[in-house]
């Protein structure tokens, strides 16, 4: 087998898994049966139920490289300049920050109940905390 065959095989590999593998899973947080979004994407990260997620990404969303695996609980939306409507996830395990666009399958009702901030330009913007008050 040819060193270049090889290497194919290893890009189509990661390519796949990395960049649109389609692959249906189980919601660790409802434990409901997930698959692709019906449109507005290859990819999902989050259930379209309760909107947990998965902390999988390292820096870079796709590249799997968090070695933390722990829930990431939708704590908060927004919308960006476009009009395009984002979910916060912060990880339960080590307290990371991910915005995520919604998906045409998302349970509208729920995002609509999360609290709603100003948008965010930085994946790793820091929460801000209510300014205290002193009386």
């Amino acid at each position: 087998m040819s060193r270049t065959y090889r290497r194919g095989a290893r890009y189509q590999r990661r390519k796949g898994r990395f960049h649109g593998g389609g692959d249906d899973f189980r919601c660790r947080h409802c434990k409901m049966m997930v698959g692709v979004p019906p449109s507005g994407g290859r990819n999902r990260n989050h259930c379209p139920i309760c909107l947990y997620s998965r902390h999988v990404d390292g820096r870079t969303p796709g590249d799997r490289a968090s070695d933390c695996g722990a829930m990431m609980a939708p704590v908060a939306a927004f919308v960006r300049h476009k009009g395009e409507q984002a979910i916060v996830h912060r990880c339960l395990g080590c307290g990371f920050e991910r915005h995520n666009r919604i998906a045409a399958d998302d349970n509208f009702a729920s995002v609509m109940r999360l609290p709603v901030i100003e948008p965010r330009t930085s994946r790793r913007a820091e929460w801000v905390a209510a300014p205290e008050r002193t009386a």
